[in-house]
């Protein structure tokens, strides 16, 4: 395990002008150039701080630590926007923290960890537990694991932590087969992948082809949008498939957005939705029940996604030992008029 006393010695800087970067000490001025050049001597290293045990108080008649610092890492759209599907699911994290008198440390999204002064800037103070909704790529994954003792992710997928979701491969099946009951036997899919960047690790995709194998429908290639979660891409590609020769009567969109995405361009080449292709969504998100027409969709039960993961950390924080869980929540069906 590196030492400070080598991170002083890469960074060329006294040791303690290591411990006051690590201890965001603004007695002293420090250039942006030596507080950057010691951050980055911190990832090289791998240079894990010594923690300092925190004073815990406890809460009447709980034993949760009012004192305990806890992050969040948020997904983004690719845009950077914030998801509208994760900012509820961040609700419910709050809320839920509210309720025992902590607030979040830092809410961080993957893109700006991408960055390694921010990524060791980030996780230079210890804390107790984080809340995960990016998978993230294996390194960052592994270089935040070693520094927080304890995370619980949302939809990641990951089996060496904890992990609070719904069922995608299930829910694929269940809203494709919704299209199948409603007659339609030309059905397309639209959504994107992970850090793997290949959508055939989707579970709502695997989901898909399950539901369309099952009964007996054929798959076209040409139907299968991958637009990487980006609406503008999702825009795109569903305008140039518009403009083709055959285009499917009905979709299934991996998540609201993307539905939301396709039937604005729709609109814009005139093609009714749901007399001429039918679509479903996907996670129910707010705006959906606006969208002309409203979406059909399925509910996930996001804030309460963000209050269980909050619950579990919290206790895994007091001591509960247990291997690694995965909570999945039920959802609901939500017809609307889109199909």
């Amino acid at each position: 395990m590196s030492t400070i006393r080598e991170v002083a010695k890469l960074a060329n800087v006294s040791i303690a002008t290591v411990s006051r970067v690590l201890n965001n000490d603004t007695k002293y001025k420090m250039t942006e150039e030596t507080k950057n050049r010691v951050l980055d001597a911190v990832t090289q290293l791998n240079y894990i701080p010594t923690t300092t045990q925190r004073k815990k108080v406890i809460v009447a008649n709980s034993s949760i630590c009012k004192d305990a610092k806890i992050g969040c890492i948020l997904r983004v759209t690719k845009k950077g926007y914030n998801d509208p599907y994760y900012m509820s699911i961040l609700s419910g994290v709050e809320t839920q923290l509210r309720e025992v008198g902590i607030d979040l440390t830092f809410i961080k999204s993957a893109p700006i960890l991408q960055d390694k002064i921010s990524l060791a800037s980030t996780f230079i103070d210890s804390l107790d537990g984080l809340i995960l909704m990016e998978p993230l790529n294996e390194e960052i994954y592994r270089y935040i694991k070693k520094r927080v003792p304890h995370i619980v992710g949302i939809d990641t997928l990951r089996d060496d932590i904890d992990d609070v979701g719904y069922d995608h491969l299930q829910n694929g099946i269940l809203a494709t087969k919704h299209l199948i009951e409603k007659g339609h036997k030309e059905i397309g899919f639209i959504g994107g992948s992970g850090e793997s960047q290949d959508i055939k690790d989707s579970k709502r995709y695997q989901g898909y082809l399950i539901a369309m194998h099952k009964a007996g429908l054929p798959i076209q290639k040409e139907w299968i949008i991958d637009c990487g979660w980006n609406e503008d891409e999702c825009v795109a590609k569903v305008d140039d498939l518009c403009k083709s020769t055959h285009f499917p009567t009905a979709f299934f969109a991996a998540s609201d957005l993307m539905a939301m995405a396709a039937m604005k361009s729709f609109y814009i080449n005139g093609i009714s939705v749901p007399k001429r292709v039918a679509v479903i969504g996907m996670s129910d998100i707010e705006m959906s029940q606006y969208s002309n027409p409203p979406l059909t969709t399925y509910h996930v039960p996001k804030e309460e996604i963000g209050k269980i993961a909050v619950n579990l950390l919290l206790a895994r924080i007091q001591g509960y030992a247990t291997l690694p869980q995965k909570i999945i929540l039920s959802t609901t069906f939500v017809e609307r008029s889109s199909t």
